[in-house]
């Protein structure tokens, strides 16, 4: 079933503004394809191996960051959450983007991280046919978010082309920030499957963009783009200061944010709960069930709403039909929301299934496949949200303002385009699996 959102793609590309100008399209798919076969042979033992010994060293690398709240907290606080396997947020996941921001940070001073991104972008230039600063900016989102990745191509964002432009918004719809990917794999979400979702959607946000908007103008970085030199600190020991100040601050933004959005989803459910009493309880006379919920047509929940409305897009995408009501609420989270809430559910999933295993829950409610987890890992693996579009307009026409136009008339369209790129490596993940 997941080749049937491949198929939609092949739509997009017959339907796309010029279709003559979208055979490179075609070698960028396969190039995704490519690199899909090669992070998920996992039907092979050995691959299967390959990956779990990588998950395990990353989780190890970040379990580190328990040194440092075990100074904070005290070591009999530390060991009595890790041997219980207690999760709690503010102290499992919190410190964690703290420490990878710092990480990040000195990486970035050491001159690495750049050398991987100029990289990948001659890889996907070569392969791809695209610009400098569009396959710049999209190289860049594997690690930094929507809002930084054009810093990098600042100079040349007044002169892009609308297909760049869109190309870059798709990039950073399509993409999340290198500093998150701790937070998530905190919550439990597989590592290697959430590196490789990184990787993957930077060129199939690409492979999107050109679909949808095809090149029709000359670009002036048709040819390259230098990458521009990034200042984080005046020495390493500084580099690290600034990035845990950076970090910290996302800290408390992704905190605070979650606090909100949380506490809002319940109001709304509250209310969708009044309408099923309403509705089904008190119009229709339905039967009050074991679930809290009225037989009949009303939803008693936001959950139950986004599983109907959403649950075909995830059967698709090759979720079994059992798990796509809980992935297809999931989905809705992800694009009202933000992928933070829908990670964060995604992770209650995966810590239910780890305590079934452990014998310390038995009624599993919350079951769903591992399939279903790995699906949902790329799924979700994108700032594809209706309030990103204007985090986008406000970040890029910052930086050049006269653009802020076309960034208005290619937002909604971009943002579909980000959320569509997530989908095809879902749907690529789902035939390999």
């Amino acid at each position: 079933m997941a080749s049937y959102i491949l198929i939609g793609v092949l739509v997009f590309y017959i339907v796309s503004l010029i279709a003559k100008k979208g055979v490179w399209a075609r070698n960028g798919f396969v190039a995704l394809l490519l690199i899909g076969v090669a992070v998920l042979w996992a039907r092979d033992i050995s691959g299967r191996q390959i990956m779990e010994i990588a998950s395990d060293k990353i989780t190890a690398f970040l379990s580190l960051t328990w040194k440092g709240t075990e100074f904070l907290l005290g070591t009999q606080v530390v060991d009595l959450m890790r041997k219980n396997n207690i999760y709690v947020f503010l102290v499992s996941v919190i410190p964690t983007i703290i420490f990878f921001s710092a990480f990040m940070s000195m990486l970035y001073y050491l001159g690495i991280i750049q050398l991987v991104i100029a990289s990948m972008g001659k890889f996907m230039m070569w392969n791809m046919g695209t610009s400098g600063a569009e396959t710049l900016s999209c190289s860049a989102n594997i690690f930094v978010g929507q809002t930084e990745s054009p810093f990098m191509i600042k100079p040349f964002l007044a002169d892009m082309t609308k297909s760049e432009l869109n190309a870059v918004m798709i990039g950073g719809f399509a993409t999340i920030a290198g500093g998150v990917l701790a937070a998530y794999i905190g919550m439990g979400v597989p590592a290697t499957h959430l590196i490789a979702a990184s990787v993957m959607s930077a060129p199939a946000a690409l492979v999107i963009a050109k679909i949808i908007r095809p090149e029709t103008e000359h670009s002036v970085t048709a040819g390259d783009a230098e990458m521009p030199e990034i200042k984080v600190g005046d020495n390493i020991i500084d580099a690290v200061a600034n990035g845990t100040t950076d970090g910290l601050k996302l800290a408390v933004n992704v905190a605070a944010m979650l606090l909100t959005f949380i506490a809002i989803l319940a109001f709304v459910d509250v209310l969708i709960g009044w309408g099923d009493k309403l509705i089904d309880g008190m119009i229709l006379g339905g039967v009050l069930g074991p679930d809290g919920g009225h037989a009949g047509i009303f939803p008693m929940s936001l959950k139950e709403l986004f599983g109907f409305i959403f649950r075909p897009l995830a059967f698709i995408m090759g979720v079994p039909w059992a798990d796509s009501g809980h992935v297809g609420n999931m989905l809705g989270l992800k694009i009202t929301v933000n992928e933070f809430i829908a990670y964060l559910t995604l992770g209650d999933h995966i810590n239910a299934n780890k305590a079934v295993i452990a014998g310390t829950l038995t009624t599993g409610a919350m079951l769903i496949s591992q399939k279903a987890v790995i699906i949902s890992t790329y799924a979700f693996c994108g700032f594809a949200n209706f309030s990103s579009i204007g985090i986008q307009i406000g970040g890029i026409s910052a930086l050049a303002p006269q653009r802020r136009g076309d960034l208005a008339s290619l937002g909604l369209k971009a943002m579909f385009g980000g959320a569509l790129a997530s989908w095809m490596t879902a749907a690529i993940a789902g035939i390999l699996l």
